[in-house]
């Protein structure tokens, strides 16, 4: 795989990773969705099936980590780090790219959404979008985009983080792997798509999962500049966990990896 081949496959990847599991989300919260109050359950699953979608789409031009915590993992791992820079840039600009994207699909639902009365009045009133100790920080569609904590607590934010993101990266590592050891198997999409399942229902709930800096960072930054009416806040205070978190839990991880398994 060339320099190229791995930041073009990344940016694509992980564009559809978060346009699809970006707008699962927008397709459960937002007014005028059909698929309005679908529920967790359908939010995880759809967060398992774009992971599946993107790494059978990228797998062939990059191995398709389309996350800086499993690249970090895998570096960690095989002890080549000259691909980690070009990488880690192709996750965050297709994250970005993405959310935007997500956002054109569902643009008349976010502005149906943030011209609801009842929305602008009392925005947290939207069931898993924000609580009411993150009020002044995040916005009525933040959820969207990017994970909140339900109970803001640094340390347990981080520290469910850091373990979503070492069950994840573990499983990479251990059943995901091509021949090269450089990215997803055939059928490791396949299994890693059901693991982020399980990790969502699982230990989704108190922080929303990000399990992938670039996930959370790339669409934070999108609500940050989209023209979205009364969208409130987009928590910057709170945006360093989902990132130091999965690094964190993916170094672990690996480090596991290399005492345990190899």
């Amino acid at each position: 795989m060339s320099s190229s081949d791995i930041f073009i496959g990344e940016i694509i990847g992980t564009a559809v990773l978060i346009l699809l599991g970006a707008g699962v989300v927008a397709a459960v919260v937002l007014k005028r969705s059909k698929a309005q109050g679908a529920g967790w359950v359908a939010i995880t699953f759809g967060w398992g099936f774009a992971v599946m979608t993107a790494v059978y789409i990228a797998g062939p031009l990059s191995g398709a980590h389309l996350n800086p915590a499993v690249t970090l993992g895998i570096a960690i791992k095989s002890g080549d780090w000259s691909n980690v820079p070009v990488q880690m840039a192709g996750e965050l600009i297709g994250a970005m790219i993405g959310a935007f994207l997500a956002w054109v699909a569902y643009y008349g639902q976010f502005k149906a959404h943030l011209t609801d009365p009842e929305i602008i009045a009392s925005p947290l009133a939207e069931e898993g979008l924000v609580t009411e100790a993150a009020a002044p920080k995040a916005g009525p569609v933040l959820g969207v985009f990017s994970t909140g904590p339900e109970i803001r607590s640094v340390w347990q934010n981080l520290a469910t983080e850091i373990i979503g993101t070492l069950v994840l990266v573990l499983a990479v590592l251990t059943i995901g792997l091509n021949e090269s050891g450089k990215g997803l198997g055939a059928l490791g999409g396949l299994y890693v798509a059901f693991v982020v399942v399980g990790i969502g229902l699982s230990l989704g709930g108190p922080t929303g999962y990000a399990i992938n800096p670039a996930r959370d960072l790339g669409p934070r930054i999108v609500h940050a500049l989209l023209p979205l009416p009364n969208k409130g806040g987009s928590d910057w205070g709170y945006a360093w966990v989902p990132v130091v978190g999965p690094l964190i839990g993916a170094a672990l991880a690996a480090g596991i990896y290399n005492i345990a398994f190899a």
